[in-house]
């Protein structure tokens, strides 16, 4: 029998992380013998922050060069990105997840390369090959284009709050409990698997937690410890092809709290909570990472995260319904009573 396994996988080409980086995005875009048009997606804060900078970058470069500044990653937004970027031969998201969601999600329908500069490391996004979309209230994960390069300068991100590199921390964190499910459904359902992706992944989760003790406020090694294991993880979805890799039960009950309560905490933040409550389902060490959280400085309550009780029960309850993937949640989800138990014997409610 001819052995036919064939498998396509998109990877950046490129990518600079440290201290001053984004002087470089210039000759980037050079090596990649890019020219012409170039459009920039930015917000109203982060044009401020490094848009406005990497506009006369490019500029400099000789690239022609226009912005568009949006607001959260919805498709009335993603509607709008896409429209003003007809014609343009390469885009440059600037900015944090939603930023980066709309140019990447954009660019992969348009058919245009894109390079991610990230404002903040709240997430693993700025270097996934996955957008986020709101939709009516709903969290959408799409496909979407890989960055051909990445520009993470620490220096830029070290100006945002220190609550999003922790939240950064936490969605990275996140990869264990999502790699356990990852097993599960390769056992149980015969899903697709990949052990490079597994192990990039894994590596890029612990390589956080044994580091946990470095990552502090107004430390730029932390913003480099963080960006590191977030482009890792960031390649092990694009070697898989999949989300699988960094994201499992712990983003289904993310996903829930956040159609719940909108805009009440991080995304990154509400993965650490979840990661917590779902390795406790799984018989891991999820009070070990109770305590890397707690270290980080990430929320691992529901008064931290600045939502009810409630929500936590109603997040767990509807979290497998957030999309078809299976994890140790099952098809049928936890019921309200195995919810408040949950919720309370890993201390996210009661205290």
């Amino acid at each position: 029998m001819e052995f036919e396994k064939a498998k396509w996988m998109q990877m950046p080409r490129e990518i600079y992380a440290g201290h001053g980086v984004i002087d470089r995005l210039g000759e980037m875009c050079k090596r990649f013998g890019w020219s012409g048009k170039v459009l920039v997606v930015t917000g109203n804060i982060t044009y401020g922050i490094a848009g406005e900078k990497v506009v006369k970058i490019l500029r400099k470069a000789k690239y022609s060069v226009d912005v568009i500044k949006v607001g959260v990653a919805d498709k009335k937004n993603l509607s709008e990105v896409k429209k003003k970027g007809k014609g343009y031969n390469f885009i440059v998201g600037v900015g944090g997840g939603s930023k980066i969601d709309l140019a990447k999600k954009a660019s992969f329908d348009l058919g245009i390369p894109f390079i991610s500069v990230p404002t903040n490391a709240s997430h693993d996004g700025i270097a996934s090959p996955r957008a986020t979309i709101r939709n009516n209230g709903t969290s959408m994960s799409m496909e979407a284009q890989e960055p051909m390069g990445i520009v993470a300068d620490t220096e830029i991100i070290m100006q945002s709050p220190y609550r999003y590199l922790a939240a950064g921390a936490a969605d990275v964190i996140g990869n264990v409990t999502a790699l356990k499910d990852w097993e599960l459904a390769y056992k149980l359902r015969n899903e697709d698997f990949s052990t490079t992706a597994y192990g990039l992944a894994k590596y890029a989760a612990e390589a956080l937690i044994d580091n946990a003790q470095s990552i502090k406020p107004n430390l730029e090694d932390s913003a480099w410890i963080i960006v590191k294991s977030i482009v890792v993880s960031g390649m092990a979805m694009s070697i898989a092809n999949s989300s699988r890799p960094a994201s499992g039960s712990e983003h289904l009950f993310a996903h829930a709290l956040e159609k719940r309560v909108p805009g009440k905490a991080l995304h990154g933040e509400m993965v650490g909570v979840g990661t917590i409550m779902m390795l406790y389902l799984h018989g891991g060490d999820w009070k070990g990472i109770r305590d890397v959280l707690r270290m980080i400085g990430a929320p691992i309550t529901a008064r931290e995260l600045g939502v009810e009780e409630e929500d936590i029960i109603w997040a767990l309850t509807h979290a497998h319904k957030m999309r078809k993937r299976y994890t140790i949640l099952g098809d049928k989800g936890l019921s309200k009573d195995a919810a408040e138990k949950l919720a309370k014997v890993t201390g996210v409610i009661g205290r």
